[in-house]
Order: C-alpha cells, then sequence, then structure tokens
C-alpha cells in the first residue's frame, strides 16, 4: 500500500512539474491596439508592455498604432520616445497604419526609426486575432 502511494505521488508530482513547465516555457503571443492620442494613456502602454515583457520575457508582442493614436509614433509628438526605443531593443514590433499615414499626410519619414508599416491598421489586429494572439485595447 505504501509503495503504491508513494508511486502515485511521484506521479502526480511529475505531472505538476510538467505542467508546470509547459506554462512557463509557453510563448504569449500580444497585439496592443493604440487608437488614442491621450499622452497618458501612450505612457501607460509603454510601462504595461514593459511590465508584461518583465514577467513573460519571452513574450511576442506586437503595438498597432493608427487613427488619434498615430502622434504616439510620430518624431515630433512621441513623449515616449526612449521608452518605444527601449521596448524595440526587447523585440516588441510597433506596427503604424498606412491608411492613416495616407488620410493624415504624414510622410512615413516622419515615424519613429523602426517602425513596420501594415495597410491597414484593423485588418492587421484581425489577422493577429485569426492566429491566436491575444488582443488588448490600450487606453482608459
Amino acid at each position: 500500500m505504501k509503495k503504491n502511494l508513494i508511486a502515485l505521488l511521484v506521479v502526480v508530482l511529475a505531472f505538476v512539474n510538467q505542467s508546470f513547465a509547459q506554462q512557463t516555457d509557453k510563448v504569449h503571443k500580444i497585439v496592443f491596439h493604440l487608437a488614442t492620442s491621450d499622452t497618458l494613456a501612450h505612457k501607460a502602454l509603454a510601462k504595461q508592455v514593459a511590465n508584461v515583457l518583465d514577467y513573460w520575457k519571452n513574450a511576442q508582442i506586437e503595438v498597432v498604432v493608427h487613427n488619434n493614436g498615430i502622434g504616439f509614433m510620430k518624431k515630433n509628438e512621441a513623449k515616449t520616445a526612449k521608452e518605444i526605443e527601449a521596448l524595440k531593443g526587447r523585440g516588441v514590433t510597433f506596427a503604424v497604419c498606412e491608411n492613416t499615414l495616407k488620410q493624415r499626410k504624414i510622410d512615413k519619414s516622419e515615424i519613429l526609426p523602426g517602425a513596420v508599416f501594415v495597410p491597414v491598421g484593423i485588418a492587421e489586429l484581425v489577422l493577429k486575432q485569426e492566429e491566436g494572439w491575444a488582443y488588448i485595447k490600450a487606453g482608459f
């Protein structure tokens, strides 16, 4: 009886250990959606992304910026340019909507370096969700 109990305990502990290992090794894919001009929301977003990366070191994160959020990525408007640069160094992708740029007559050269450009910001969000990425709406 005692041997059976020990064997059962070993199996349970192995299962728990394997389950925990899978959770910590999982690559989390998160897409953040920014469409607000609120600079407090911009600062909060930069902090939230950093917090996620502090917790899940290997998370894949993309921030999709469009509409009124475009100032977040404009060289002459970005209040969090240093934070954005640091996050890019940690592997975060910043995707800027080309539709927004066209509609507002903003040249790509006005956008912070290292950004990627997507034809339609909303479509990029849909594609990421279809690929299984978690969606987070930035702002308050």
